[in-house]
């Protein structure tokens, strides 16, 4: 079985000189980061792009690819339509075959009140514009033919896509760099330069860079980044495992998914597969104090979630990581390059027999690779999306749930303008950060 591209092994590709000074720094080289590094550029902002490992190592590509405004929360899907219409354009302005590809998005229904759920959400698809449709068993049937399962019908979206994550997100990290932005791997961010009460710049392993804005797009490690400056952000790390299979023949062309399983095809002419609504949590500390503010997503899916009682060392949430530390000590950042969890393998397994069984005459198949990532997820299924008030000149960006990648470079474009004190553009109110300290409560909203 072939490894995951990623790894503290793997070849750094950016490796700048540290400048002095930049206009914003965006902490992350993930999605969401390298995006936001590429609008502030084409802004004409001086951009430095800070990661501790390297660009996409983490969720970013290990994510199942799929480019979906199907089942978005309401809230979400109009930066989602802008995301689907920004990965087309960019995927002309790289400089290889991202595999981006309109397949569609299909979500099966066991039940007929399923499709009544499915039915509800399509009034959220209209008002957004996008082509969702409900299909019929018969319709289903057709389009995801060999099957060996009925359903009672499908939610569909045709100008749904996908992508090959570990090859889209360097992609776009190069046509950042191309345009101007400063890209750096292995280069950890320590903690925030603070003067007066506000951000003067970063502190890094190798050095300070003096900027006004700063962008923290950190991913699974925006929490204990925030905490070493007292601010709380109820966000825990979620362990998702994904497998993929040898060549195969063609069973559908785009994203399908019913409660138990989801695939879609790959470039290589496998498939990805990853367990429908499973994920694994490593408790510590974070996740004990966040316990009631998750309390609602837990009470709606009480089995979604598998508990481990130990984190690996040096995990954001480990118990023994670190939640305080200078600037001139090393960090946690660098203890942990890459974020690379080993994968549940008796779930990967279970993921080949479940796809074996649902398409039976398929020809004898084996998975190629199987890995796991570590999913930044909040408890309303949320991300933040805020300027951060008790650290004025931080913008935060994190916490996308498993929704990140799809989502990606719109929400760097929506970063880099709040960073530049410009309109964003989309109603941000649902992702404000206040909204875990206010007494809001957690709405997990008709997301699908």
């Amino acid at each position: 079985m072939q490894s995951f591209p990623f790894s503290d092994a793997t070849t750094r590709r950016f490796s700048a000189a540290l400048p002095a000074q930049a206009d914003v720094v965006v902490v992350g080289g993930g999605v969401v980061g390298v995006s936001t590094a590429l609008f502030l550029t084409r802004a004409g902002q001086k951009v430095v792009l800070l990661e501790k490992g390297c660009i996409a190592g983490e969720q970013s590509s290990r994510n199942w690819g799929w480019i979906r405004q199907q089942g978005r929360d309401p809230d979400e899907l109009p930066i989602m339509v802008e995301a689907n219409r920004l990965w087309r354009e960019l995927a002309t302005q790289t400089n290889q075959d991202i595999g981006l590809t309109q397949g569609g998005v299909t979500y099966l229904a066991q039940s007929e009140a399923q499709m009544a759920r499915y039915a509800d959400w399509i009034a959220h698809a209209r008002d957004a514009g996008v082509d969702t449709r409900l299909l019929s068993a018969t319709e289903a049937a057709d389009l995801v033919p060999g099957m060996s399962k009925k359903y009672a019908g499908a939610l569909h979206t045709a100008s749904d896509m996908r992508a090959e994550p570990w090859l889209a997100v360097p992609a776009v990290a190069e046509i950042a760099q191309r345009e101007g932005a400063v890209l750096i791997e292995n280069c950890a961010v320590r903690c925030l330069d603070l003067a007066a009460g506000r951000v003067a710049g970063v502190v890094t392993e190798r050095g300070r860079v003096a900027a006004p804005e700063v962008v923290l797009a950190g991913g699974a490690w925006s929490a204990l980044f925030l905490r070493n400056h007292g601010v709380a952000l109820p966000q825990l790390s979620v362990r998702a495992t994904v497998a993929a299979t040898s060549a195969l023949p063609v069973v559908a062309p785009g994203g399908v998914a019913d409660d138990e399983i989801a695939f879609r095809a790959r470039v290589d002419g496998g498939y990805t597969l990853a367990p429908g609504g499973f994920h694994e949590l490593f408790l510590g500390w974070d996740a004990l104090r966040a316990l009631p503010k998750f309390l609602t997503q837990l009470r709606a899916a009480p089995f979604g979630t598998r508990f481990l009682p130990v984190a690996p060392k040096g995990y954001p949430d480990g118990w023994r990581t670190p939640r305080h530390w200078s600037g001139d000590q090393p960090s946690p950042f660098e203890a942990l390059r890459v974020l690379n969890p080993k994968p549940n393998m008796s779930r990967a397994n279970r993921l080949k027999s479940q796809f074996a069984q649902l398409f039976p005459e398929l020809p004898d198949f084996q998975l190629s690779h199987a890995w796991a990532g570590m999913i930044d997820t909040m408890p309303d299924i949320v991300p933040v999306v805020d300027r951060v008030a008790a650290l004025p000149g931080l913008t935060l960006g994190t916490g996308m749930s498993g929704h990140g990648f799809g989502i990606g470079p719109a929400m760097g474009r929506v970063l880099a303008d709040l960073a530049q004190g410009k309109p964003p553009g989309h109603d941000l109110t649902r992702f404000r950060l206040a909204r875990f300290s206010d007494g809001s409560r957690m709405h997990l909203g008709p997301a699908l």
